[in-house]
């Protein structure tokens, strides 16, 4: 594969090869894994030039070139998280040749070891607070309130069931393709016995409070908590 560029999708601990026959990725490539010591890259090849910075923003500039990208890249991810430890790796994150994979695997080898450790037997849990947007500004003024509140509650509450925790930016309508107005966004490292009811009470939080809504998402595989460069 030397001289083409090689599209990264996460680091995982070794398994099996063969486990990933099959599974094509970023513009319908054949997904491989690139190995050092017990640690592997998940990754697939570019075409030549694709490494380009005009290249990359033809894949990021678009909405429909950015949903492709960031679908391949997560059917990956997920699919490898069936089979072993793994951290996700951004998107577009790109070498050149899997002679550059190694060379981060062998350089980064501590760091990203330690990140599978941490990450091992644990899921990401996404959750978000809504509020109904309402015509009636007195009302829409109540309704902000109480998903303030909320909000209160399920940052101080799930912190106690999580390992460890990311507060996210709101996401505005357009991105979340949800009703009403994202006023909390936040990821939870979970053990993954835990994620069932960890879960059912963050839904719990939400109960009887009119105009406010608590959506859970998950288990991901722990993008939030990679910290993978």
């Amino acid at each position: 594969m030397t001289g083409r560029p090689t599209y990264t999708y996460a680091v995982a601990l070794a398994f099996d090869p063969g486990a990933v026959d099959g599974l094509y990725g970023v513009d319908g490539a054949r997904v491989r894994l690139v190995r050092h010591d017990d640690i592997v890259a998940v990754c697939s090849s570019l075409p030549v030039g694709a490494i380009d910075e005009a290249a990359q923003r033809d894949r990021l500039d678009t909405p429909e070139g950015l949903e492709r990208l960031a679908r391949a890249h997560h059917d990956v991810v997920a699919e490898v998280a069936e089979h072993g430890v793994t951290l996700p790796l951004r998107l577009m994150t790109i070498h050149h040749g899997d002679e550059g994979v190694a060379a981060m695997l062998r350089r980064e080898y501590g760091r990203l070891r330690a990140g599978l450790g941490r990450v091992a037997g644990r899921v990401e849990m996404g959750v978000k607070v809504y509020a109904d947007v309402l015509p009636e500004p007195g009302r829409h003024e109540d309704v902000w309130r109480r998903a303030a509140f909320v909000s209160g509650r399920v940052e101080a509450e799930l912190a106690h069931l999580a390992v460890d925790q990311r507060r996210h930016r709101p996401q505005a309508p357009q991105l979340s393709g949800r009703p009403g107005e994202n006023v909390f966004n936040a990821a939870y490292l979970v053990d993954r016995a835990e994620a069932g009811a960890f879960a059912a009470r963050a839904r719990e939080l939400g109960l009887g409070r009119t105009g406010v809504r608590v959506e859970v998402s998950g288990p991901w595989a722990p993008y939030s908590f990679a910290e993978t460069r």
